[in-house]
């Protein structure tokens, strides 16, 4: 899988050379149901609304784009039959499907409908396609040039750069908070460690197990440093998400954000509700690196489709039909700005620079390991009171750590 999410990336931002045949207007589906459940943000919107384009009297199409997909999904497609016919997942959110086969091989709809995907967009697992990448997504350095200039500093490239650069926009009166990192506690905030403590070089778990790893020194580290990070954030920083944070980056009350690559499309639309200046002056490079490292402190991620197995073959193919209408190639020509698209003919844009220079850095793929999501919750549910200064490091890691322990023992991944 690492090798796979390098090359789908690379492939993507750096060739998208091949094209494909145009969709049919009524999508070629004879009838069935089609049920999306995905993420909330504008690139879903896109694919959804392609998707939608495709119900007729014979096929029906509801979506859901949520925040809490990734809570809903495991649940809904437990049901016979399922909720939903498609979860449009992340890597990271693919195990969990997987752990209770609540998703179908694609190998013999891929065989019947024969559309021309790339190879580097199918998610193989064990030898079967099990879900279809359709774009990119990693965290990387958003800065507001104007700012940094008027303060006379370069764009940092580390996370110590960026307390330089955050203190001197604060002594010269520029931004008293110019910093933003999602530390909403959940994903948002066990996403950040993660990313951080790769950074630092923190191994997640001993000797290729399921035993973990970061009560460590990395892990004090990696704490310490989103701590120094918060004291340049606004006092509300534990209510931020990618949603919050873009909207008071969009507003222009920000000056440096780590944020996702799906989101600067949006921003920088001089159709969209951004700021002028911040339309103007919004730049993107590499994720930061921290303690002397040489690869961005930043995860790389893929989104892509799977289709549910508790539902009929006739409401598969309609999905299958469905979704690849959704990402033809068409879509590139009202939505390129919108995320870093595996879609065949993607050219990097302005908006993707930033995950372009992430991946060129060598940023490596989110684990994709089966128990990478009980240690994630635990992350998340654990870090804030040390954020928050209600306790110690060691204590925050020795909670997340004994939380995981318990949640490994009883999926079976520890004794």
């Amino acid at each position: 899988m690492k090798h796979l999410l390098k090359s789908t990336a690379a492939a993507s931002l750096l060739l998208g050379t091949m094209s494909l045949a145009s969709a049919q207007a009524d999508c070629g589906i004879d009838k069935g149901r089609v049920s999306i459940l995905s993420d909330d943000f504008e690139a879903m919107h896109v694919v959804a609304d392609r998707a939608v384009a495709c119900a007729s009297d014979t096929v029906q199409i509801t979506t859901n784009q949520t925040a809490e997909h990734k809570n809903i999904q495991v649940p809904a497609l437990s049901a016979e039959p399922a909720t939903y016919t498609v979860a449009i997942v992340p890597n990271n959110s693919l195990p969990p499907l997987l752990n209770e086969d609540l998703v179908r091989p694609l190998d013999a709809l891929i065989d019947k409908f024969r559309p021309a995907l790339q190879d580097h967009q199918l998610i193989r697992i064990d030898g079967k396609v099990m879900a279809i990448a359709f774009m990119v997504n990693t965290q990387h350095l958003w800065y507001r040039k104007d700012l940094l200039e008027a303060a006379g500093v370069e764009p940092p490239e580390s996370y110590e750069e960026v307390l330089t650069v955050a203190a001197a926009l604060r002594e010269q009166g520029i931004k008293e908070y110019p910093l933003a990192l999602n530390l909403k506690p959940g994903w948002d905030l066990g996403t950040e460690f993660l990313n951080m403590y790769q950074g630092f070089g923190g191994e997640l778990f001993k000797d290729n197990s399921a035993e973990p790893r970061i009560d460590s020194e990395e892990g004090v580290r990696t704490l310490n440093m989103l701590k120094e990070l918060s004291e340049y954030m606004s006092p509300e920083f534990a209510t931020f998400d990618t949603n919050e944070v873009s909207r008071r980056w969009a507003a222009g009350e920000l000056a440096i954000y780590n944020g996702w690559s799906s989101r600067p499309g949006g921003i920088i639309d001089p159709e969209g509700s951004s700021a002028p200046e911040v339309i103007a002056n919004s730049a993107f490079g590499a994720a930061p690196t921290v303690a002397g490292g040489t690869t961005p402190a930043s995860y790389l991620w893929w989104v892509g489709f799977t289709i549910a197995r508790n539902i009929s073959d006739e409401d598969a193919e309609a999905s299958f039909q469905a979704m690849m209408h959704a990402i033809s190639p068409e879509l590139l020509e009202t939505s390129a700005e919108q995320a870093v698209w595996l879609i065949a003919g993607y050219q990097p844009t302005a908006a993707s620079t930033g995950a372009f220079l992430t991946v060129e850095a060598g940023a490596e793929p989110f684990p994709m390991l089966p128990y990478m999501g009980l240690l994630h919750t635990a992350l998340s549910e654990n870090l804030i009171e040390f954020l928050q200064g209600k306790e110690s490091a060691e204590q925050a890691l020795a909670d997340a750590t004994q939380a995981y322990r318990a949640a490994a023992t009883e999926a079976g991944y520890l004794k």
